[in-house]
C-alpha cells in the first residue's frame, strides 16, 4: 500500500486511486519546461515514522507536470518563470496522468487561508488558450465540471481584452489601415525616388 509519505519520483509510481480520488500532493518547482513544470515531490513528513520508511539513497526524479486543460503561449510560459521561483512550493491536484506526465491544477499559496490556480490564472491574464482536458473522458462529471472553469477563465482575458485577446485601439488600427493604402505606398516610393 502506498501512503501519502512516499516520495514519488515517477508519474508511473502514484497509485490509480490517487489520480481517481483528485489526491493533491505538494511539491517543489524544479524547472519550467516547454508544456509545463518539473516538479520534486514533497512527501508528508511524520517525524518518527518518515525517516524509517524513506527508500535509502534512490535518486529523486522530478515529476512532469502539465497544466490540465490549458495550452501555454510562450507569454504564458515566461510569466510562469517570472512568478514561480526555482523551490518555490506549489500543490498538485492530480486529474489525470499519461504515460509519465501528470495533468493537474497547480496551486501556489498566497498567504494563510488562500490560494491561486495557476491554470485559471493564465487563463484569466489571456496568456494561455483551453484545450480538453487530456485523459479524462469528455462526458465524466470532473470532465465538463473542470472544463466549464476553465473556460469561464478564458472567456473573462476575452471580454477584458487581455493578453492574446488583445486587440489594437482605434488609432492604431487606422494608422495601420493609413499606411497600408495602396495610394499612400505609391507616394512613399515617389519620395524615396527623389
Amino acid at each position: 500500500r502506498h501512503r501519502k509519505i512516499t516520495r514519488f519520483g515517477l508519474a508511473s509510481e502514484i497509485p490509480a486511486r490517487f489520480i481517481e480520488k483528485n489526491v493533491s500532493l505538494r511539491g517543489r518547482v524544479q524547472t519550467i519546461t516547454e508544456t509545463g513544470l518539473e516538479v520534486e515531490h514533497i512527501p508528508i513528513y511524520i517525524p518518527i515514522l518518515s525517516p524509517l520508511l524513506a527508500k535509502g539513497g534512490g535518486r529523486v526524479y522530478p515529476l512532469a507536470v502539465r497544466l490540465a486543460g490549458v495550452e501555454l503561449t510562450p507569454e504564458g510560459r515566461v510569466w510562469l518563470e517570472q512568478h514561480l521561483s526555482p523551490a518555490q512550493t506549489v500543490w498538485l491536484k492530480l486529474v489525470s496522468r499519461e504515460e509519465e506526465t501528470l495533468h493537474c491544477l497547480v496551486s501556489v499559496s498566497r498567504g494563510s487561508l488562500r490560494s491561486l490556480c495557476l491554470n485559471e490564472e493564465v487563463l484569466r491574464l489571456g496568456l494561455a488558450r483551453t484545450v480538453p482536458v487530456s485523459g479524462l473522458h469528455p462526458q465524466s462529471h470532473l470532465y465538463l465540471r473542470l472544463h466549464q472553469r476553465l473556460l469561464k477563465a478564458e472567456v473573462k482575458a476575452e471580454r477584458k481584452g487581455r493578453g492574446m485577446w488583445k486587440e489594437d485601439s482605434l488609432w492604431e488600427r487606422t494608422s495601420q489601415a493609413v499606411w497600408d493604402n495602396s495610394l499612400v505606398r505609391l507616394i512613399r516610393r515617389i519620395f524615396k525616388w527623389t
